[in-house]
């Protein structure tokens, strides 16, 4: 399903060492996408080089983002991307998918577990792990192609520690992002800390957003979803 060796090239441009282990699950892991996906729809991704490059490597971009031991949470996790590649690359971190369509959350969940990854899943939408025990819990949430950075920062920095960060995965109009965010960012006690850029093989252009959460985010945060998407911050 992928080019090992390429998918290996890669990793190492980014400052990942992988193993054949590490190759092997990141090939078992794209095949079952693409075969679960010819049933019901994972990820619009289908052909297979766009599997390997648009999912799998550019899921892999942020890894190197990740501080050793973190605990964090994949939110709108989807198929699992970037969530397994993390977890498939990184065995150190305690990874917590989180997914409001449970067919998807299971298929993760069921495939992890046949290919010996311990993860664990959440079936909610992110707001309402927000407002519950999820609060304040992780060092790290990331998220893909989930929603323009005004709403996602409302929908993942209530699940942060205070200094915890958010690696928002974007694409080339990040800087739009987030001088739209200026607001939300204050609101929420957020910090843009960096902005990192990746071109992917191909010649993608993506960035991934480094967001701090400097002082405890305001109890009345998150709001409802449809508040959110109605009136964004």
């Amino acid at each position: 399903m992928i080019n090992k060796q390429r998918v290996a090239d890669w990793a190492q441009s980014l400052g990942i060492s992988t193993t054949e282990e590490m190759l092997n699950d990141l090939d078992r892991y794209a095949e079952a996408v693409a075969r679960t996906n010819e049933m019901f729809n994972l990820t619009a991704i289908k052909e297979p080089e766009d599997m390997e490059i648009k999912n799998v490597m550019d899921s892999m971009s942020v890894v190197p983002f990740i501080p050793f031991g973190a605990a964090v949470a994949d939110v709108g996790t989807g198929a699992g991307f970037p969530g397994m590649i993390i977890k498939i690359l990184r065995r150190d971190v305690d990874l917590t998918l989180i997914e409001a369509t449970d067919k998807k959350l299971q298929f993760v969940l069921r495939t992890a577990a046949e290919m010996g990854v311990s993860v664990t899943g959440c079936h909610m939408r992110s707001e309402e792990a927000g407002r519950g025990l999820m609060r304040g819990k992780f060092d790290v949430v990331t998220a893909r192609a989930v929603a323009a950075l005004p709403s996602l920062l409302e929908y993942t920095l209530p699940l942060l520690k205070t200094g915890g960060k958010l690696l928002a995965m974007k694409g080339p109009a990040a800087g739009e992002e987030i001088d739209s965010a200026a607001n939300a960012l204050r609101e929420l006690k957020g910090r843009v800390e960096a902005v990192h850029p990746v071109t992917l093989p191909g010649g993608d252009e993506r960035a991934i957003v480094e967001t701090v959460l400097i002082s405890d985010c305001p109890a009345k945060y998150p709001r409802a979803a449809k508040n959110i998407k109605k009136a964004p911050l």
